[in-house]
């Protein structure tokens, strides 16, 4: 640059020589030192300008790829729920990146890519994995897998290396009453999963009170059903059988003979998908004339209208529907995400467990831009502080040392299968102030 530049003076002067040669004296003389002035002031400026622009140059930050880690259950029980959960997520991240990713303020473009295994539905192999994300793929943020029993195995692995961890499809409370730090729930916490449930049935059937709990054997649905019989006793409901089933089990008729001979009037239970859907349409062939049945996770998912009429009245909590209406101040509409879901997988209906993938990110995406940083320690910070609402619902954490992590803010509605004489389909039937239908009661 300082060559270039005693080259221009050496020509600037030249040319006010010539200048004076060439006219008179005084006149060649003014003109000369007013050409002089001006092209030095052209080359002043020239140079604050190539200055400024290398200055520019050399403070424009290195773009970031943040590396999340997660395990799908692409074989085992929990396939089709952790599918959608999957597919959920990486329809978030393909939005972000396709969009240019989450700017900073100091310039650092923020984009996404994944780490990811098999966990082939299998605690162990979480374990192991989750090790091998923190450890050597070095992720910088982790997604639980799906169902709280595997989640519980990845929750320690992230906590011990520092891993912020974002966990949907795990509402199971214990979860976050082990002093973790590190780990931050999106669902409906276990404890609140049926309780509106028995709200319902005594809005729906105030005459009613014997009930039957019948549920899998697993972390998540004794949770559930635990809490759930604290608060229908509370009620004054008699609880005539509170039973478990091995999650293998797919031969429901000795337990449909103890609720027959119990006298109860409502069901609550199930676990997972695939036991729901088993119990479900056993519950049809055995004709128990049960009035009203609530179960867990498999009534939700679109795939329970392929039991046809055994899928009619059946009841389900769940985290999201495509009809509820929330009005979010971050994020797409949940019109929005149905359209992009549905477009990018082959017209997939999005269930909840789509949804509580997309919202992980959603939080994540909300929580780095909040702290306006890559830093894990800023991105936790953003997390505990974080009040939000999106297409999902509310999202608010509890700060506190004895339930760090746990969801505070989302609350659970509940749809039933009707058929409505064109078609079978869900419609919200609590809270009153959400729905979309009346209960169907008793189920035909």
């Amino acid at each position: 640059m300082k060559k270039s530049l005693s080259i221009f003076i050496a020509i600037l002067l030249i040319a006010s020589l010539s200048l004076v040669a060439c006219g008179s004296a005084n006149d060649n003389a003014n003109m000369a030192e007013e050409v002089a002035n001006n092209m030095a002031d052209e080359a002043e400026n020239t140079v604050e300008e190539v200055v400024e622009d290398a200055v520019e140059e050399v403070m424009v930050p290195d773009p970031v790829t943040m590396v999340i880690g997660y395990t799908q259950s692409i074989t085992g029980k929990y396939e089709t729920s952790s599918g959608r959960q999957v597919r959920g997520f990486n329809l978030w991240m393909d939005a972000v990146n396709s969009a240019g990713g989450i700017e900073l303020s100091d310039g650092t473009v923020v984009t996404f890519d994944v780490a990811s295994y098999d966990d082939e539905s299998n605690g162990d192999r979480v374990q192991e994995l989750y090790t091998r994300l923190a450890a050597e793929d070095d992720a910088d943020l982790l997604i639980s897998p799906y169902s709280s029993g595997l989640t519980a195995s990845a929750s320690v692995i992230a906590e011990q290396y520092g891993k912020v961890m974002l966990t949907t499809g795990a509402a199971s409370d214990a979860n976050y009453l082990q002093g973790f730090t590190q780990v931050f729930q999106i669902y409906t916490p276990a404890s609140r999963y049926l309780t509106g449930a028995v709200d319902l049935l005594m809005e729906v059937a105030p005459d009613v009170s014997k009930v039957a709990f019948v549920y899998e054997n697993s972390k998540f649905s004794t949770d559930v059903v635990t809490a759930a019989q604290a608060y229908a006793e509370g009620l004054g409901y008699e609880i005539v059988l509170f039973e478990g089933y091995d999650p293998a089990t797919t031969d429901f008729g000795p337990f449909i003979n103890k609720i027959e001979e119990s006298g109860a009037e409502a069901i609550l239970g199930g676990g997972h998908f695939q036991d729901g859907s088993t119990f479900a349409r056993q519950l049809k062939e055995k004709g128990t004339g049960i009035g009203l049945v609530t179960l867990l996770v498999a009534p939700p998912e679109p795939d329970f209208a392929d039991l046809g009429d055994a899928a009619v009245g059946i009841v389900g909590p769940s985290q999201w529907e495509p009809l509820a209406a929330f009005s979010p101040d971050f994020g797409p509409t949940g019109d929005e995400f149905v359209a992009a879901y549905t477009g990018a997988y082959d017209g997939e209906e999005p269930s909840y467990h789509s949804a509580g993938g997309y919202a992980a990110g959603l939080v994540l995406e909300s929580a780095i831009r909040d702290a306006d940083s890559t830093d894990p320690a800023a991105i936790k910070a953003a997390l505990d502080a974080m009040d939000l609402t999106i297409f999902y619902g509310d999202i608010r954490f509890d700060t506190s040392a004895e339930a760090h992590g746990l969801q505070i803010g989302h609350s659970m509605i509940y749809i039933q299968w009707q058929d409505d004489g064109s078609g079978l389909g869900k419609q919200v039937v609590w809270p009153l102030n959400g729905a979309t239908a009346e209960t169907l009661y008793p189920i035909p």
